[in-house]
């Protein structure tokens, strides 16, 4: 399912790179504001920090929320105490896309994750002429040259890669390109299968100067509070958010009493 995803997404980039060739990508993504400080923003504090997704539907799931105003959404978690905005902009199975991510950047004042299937350097460079603040890396869909490689491109366009890791080898791996982000996936994005205590076998392996984030199986308040316990800085939450209420989720998962309206 992961090398399908990918060569999807891959595939559907150069389609959009015949539409809009990289030295023009180039030239916006140049002509941009820096990106906003996303370590900065998740890095440790005393409670928890949550990345919100902006999330339609997945694989493993099906349809979730229609979000046809995904500015909205947004403006909902940053004013939930969300710590960043993700955005899914993979568009054959999430039904995402560029024009979410754009359309969320200019609502909030929050860093903001382009989480996609990312395998080249135009999808890098068109995640920063989008806006984008940060972007995912999946450790598994990817040789370790090409992760170093895009790792590399992310930090001099001035963005911070997440990247994510589902074994002990692929923490080693991330650790090896010198990822400041990094998060484990309960989710097997080969098999979709959900594993609940990976995070917690993994996190002690994560290096000391790193972020930890937690990534999936979080419905409840309580799975948020497992996370922290189990080491993680960051808790990234998507279902939960699209299909209830995002504010007074947001507040219930960040362990504050809901604001009287």
């Amino acid at each position: 399912m992961l090398a399908d995803l990918t060569a999807g997404a891959v595939q559907d980039a150069e389609a959009r790179a015949e539409a809009r060739p990289l030295a023009d990508v180039e030239r916006r993504a140049l002509s941009l504001p820096p990106a906003r400080d996303a370590l900065a923003a998740l890095s440790p504090a005393e409670g928890v920090k949550i990345i919100a997704e902006v999330k339609r539907a997945s694989p493993s799931r099906g349809d979730l929320a229609a979000i046809p105003d995904p500015a909205l959404q947004a403006r909902l978690y940053e004013q939930g105490g969300a710590s960043a905005i993700s955005v899914l902009t993979e568009g054959r199975r999430f039904k995402g896309s560029l024009a979410d991510l754009e359309a969320v950047k200019d609502a909030v004042s929050l860093p903001v994750l382009r989480k996609d299937f990312i395998a080249t350097p135009y999808q890098v460079i068109e995640a920063r002429a989008a806006g984008a603040d940060l972007v995912l890396l999946i450790v598994a869909a990817l040789e370790q040259e090409v992760l170093a490689d895009l790792h590399t491109l992310i930090g001099d366009l001035g963005m911070t890669a997440l990247v994510e890791a589902h074994t002990a080898d692929e923490v080693a791996r991330a650790a090896d390109v010198g990822a400041r982000l990094i998060g484990v996936n309960a989710r097997n994005l080969s098999t979709f299968e959900l594993d609940r205590d990976l995070f917690g076998r993994l996190s002690t392996l994560i290096p000391a100067d790193a972020v930890k984030v937690a990534e999936s199986a979080v419905l409840a308040p309580a799975d948020v509070a497992r996370y922290r316990e189990a080491g993680a800085d960051v808790v990234l939450v998507g279902e939960a958010l699209v299909t209830g209420d995002p504010i007074a989720t947001l507040q219930a998962f960040l362990g504050r009493p809901e604001e009287e309206s």
